[in-house]
């Protein structure tokens, strides 16, 4: 049977619809002479034959009139409902008020008034019925076709849930069984056919109503609650999806890409940006070749784009992520002025032939050392591999720019080297060194360093992991109530990095004076309420979003410093810094490197630790730090 409706092209579906209309019509003229009088109406088709078939063939062809007037038979059953029935009951009064006017005017008066009413009546009734019936069997035959069909419980009774469930109720897919609402008032009730039950019950329903997938046609509820309740709803083992508003899937798009702005990471700086201040220069990197470390990263592909509006002769990428590597040669590729040449080096800072083969083979001139893990607790746990990569690593990479004779070398640091209480901070002190030793040997090659603090949208930077958290509706965790950070932008560091190559002579170490440090509660507090939410707490208990302390990881600080000792220079920048610090001697690093490579070989990570807390000054393990701030 389905197979022949399926068949069917849509003239014959209208055709036929139409046919059904019009037999309806003698049926519902029969049926009333019949109600009325008692059936003695009928015994006109014996005395009067040729006018009451004359008046049953005219009141047919009104009838087909009004049908196509009305697109009656254009209307597809899977979509009949409210609007399609109000249009079968005018096509009834009209064809019944024809009949009416019709009978006494052509036919003289064989039939009283009552008739023409039973008649209006009959038709009625009887093409909704008929209309009705047909589109339940057209139903069940497809949903016996397409097997069984997954079981909905909805979320809230409201006119999106209510909408919702009759949309599905035509579906050949999803069938909707049941509401769910917190209102009170609405529970035990049935809503567009269907029984509304209190939340407490959702476990129970689940099993008893073979629930496949649950919606929440919740849209007034806040996006953080919404996250929120569906991380709950997901425990219960179904499908779970989430609904807007009929009216908001129907906003204009540019409507609805104005509410969902970016998040702009200066808002958060507590000062003015300074990327408009810091004018590139271009003199240096200029014809060049250039080679960067770690180009895949944040930092790393950031230094690209703005070397590349240098107009360097050739951009080197050396990277040790094969995906990383991959998307930022895509993409600088398009970037590229005609000219400048893109190379692409897969390889470990740490792999001295992949380094000096790189370097003599497209006569790298300049190098700018991004390359580091800086992961704190990640290190923390992976000390051989964390020291091994930003130490040795640091160490191989400039020894072969020295031996390349190359201009400049500037190594990205971090202000977690100062005074550091972890291995990653410890390690990046430990090149630092390195840096500075070579820089005290070198004739030709200019060493520096520039030390960041926290870089807005970094990766594994503070605000993507914010925003992520705000988009599941929280919580937002923070390590600790007190915590404090300095933070730049990725176009700041860039630049800083830039500029510092050509400052530089020798062995300097560059800041960027970055402002007051930001409490990062009052961080995660403004991206919520910027992301339109309230923050949950003691004060506002049905607030959106709650911001957790977790308590500090191992290694961290509660508030970071980006210099040693006190003493600074200015540049030719009054936002760039130059800070004088002691290093240590050329035998010092050679001890402290030898005593790292031994360990590292041996697989020694106490060992290692060891050489850490002895070379570098200040170093004071976590576990320490939490001790003197107990009193122990």
């Amino acid at each position: 049977m389905l197979r022949i409706v399926t068949a069917m092209g849509r003239l014959q579906k209208q055709l036929i619809l139409l046919a059904v209309d019009l037999a309806l019509i003698p049926a519902a003229f029969v049926l009333a002479l019949t109600v009325d009088a008692e059936g003695a109406g009928l015994s006109l088709f014996v005395s009067r034959p040729v006018e009451l078939w004359g008046l049953i063939v005219l009141m047919t062809g009104v009838g087909a009139l009004f049908s196509h007037l009305l697109d009656l038979h254009r209307v597809q059953l899977k979509a009949y409902e409210q609007q399609a029935v109000l249009r079968t009951v005018i096509f009834a009064l009209l064809v019944g008020f024809a009949s009416a006017l019709v009978q006494p005017l052509l036919f003289a008066r064989m039939l009283p008034a009552t008739t023409s009413v039973i008649f209006t009546m009959a038709l009625m009734i009887m093409s909704v019925t008929a209309r009705f019936a047909m589109r339940n069997l057209l139903i069940d035959l497809y949903r016996r076709g397409g097997g069984r069909r997954k079981r909905v419980l909805i979320y809230g009774a409201g006119q999106t849930g209510v909408q919702l469930a009759s949309a599905l109720k035509t579906d050949d897919a999803l069938e909707p069984v049941a509401f769910v609402d917190d209102n009170p008032t609405l529970q035990k009730m049935m809503v567009a056919g269907l029984p509304v039950h209190a939340p407490v019950r959702l476990e129970a329903l689940v099993k008893e109503l073979e629930v496949d997938r649950m919606v929440i046609a919740m849209p007034s509820l806040s996006r953080p609650k919404q996250a929120q309740l569906t991380r709950r709803l997901q425990g219960l083992g179904v499908e779970v999806r989430t609904l807007p508003s009929f009216s908001v899937l129907l906003e204009d798009a540019g409507e609805l890409k104005d509410r969902l702005q970016p998040v702009d990471p200066v808002a958060y700086l507590g000062r003015r940006g300074l990327e408009r201040d810091m004018e590139g220069m271009h003199v240096l990197y200029e014809g060049k070749s250039v080679m960067v470390s770690g180009a895949g990263g944040s930092i790393g592909s950031e230094l690209c784009r703005q070397v590349l509006s240098c107009g360097p002769r050739r951009l080197v990428l050396y990277e040790l992520s094969e995906l990383a590597l991959y998307q930022v040669e895509r993409e600088l590729i398009d970037l590229a002025p005609a000219g400048v040449e893109v190379v692409a080096v897969l390889g470990s800072v740490t792999d001295e032939d992949t380094v000096t083969r790189t370097m003599a083979l497209h006569e790298v001139e300049i190098v700018l050392h991004a390359a580091a893990y800086k992961h704190v607790p990640m290190v923390e746990r992976n000390p051989l591999s964390g020291l091994m990569n930003n130490v040795i690593g640091t160490r191989t990479l400039a020894e072969a720019a020295l031996a390349r004779g190359v201009s400049h070398f500037v190594l990205i640091s971090t202000d977690k080297a100062v005074r550091p209480t972890n291995i990653m901070g410890a390690s990046k002190r430990l090149a630092e060194l390195v840096i500075q030793d070579l820089a005290t040997r070198s004739g030709s090659t200019r060493f520096s360093m520039v030390r960041f603090g926290n870089v807005l949208g970094s990766s594994g930077s503070v605000i993507p992991l914010f925003e992520e958290q705000i988009g599941r509706g929280g919580p937002v965790t923070v390590t600790h109530r007190e915590v404090t950070r300095y933070f730049m932008t990725i176009g700041e560091a860039a630049r800083l990095v830039l500029i510092a190559g050509s400052f530089t002579e020798g062995g300097d170490v560059f800041v960027l004076d970055m402002g007051k440090p930001i409490p990062i509660m009052k961080l995660a507090r403004d991206m919520i309420e910027a992301s339109g939410y309230s923050v949950r707490d003691e004060e506002t208990p049905d607030g959106d979003i709650e911001i957790r302390i977790t308590g500090l990881r191992p290694g961290e600080k509660l508030h970071e410093e980006l210099l040693i000792g006190a003493q600074m220079l200015g540049t030719h920048h009054p936002k760039i810094l130059r800070a004088l610090e002691g290093h240590l001697s050329q035998i010092e690093v050679a001890t402290a490197l030898k005593a790292l490579r031994g360990a590292i070989e041996t697989g020694d990570a106490e060992a290692a630790r060891e050489a850490v807390r002895r070379w570098v000054d200040g170093y004071t393990p976590f576990e320490e730090t939490l001790a003197d701030e107990a009193g122990l």
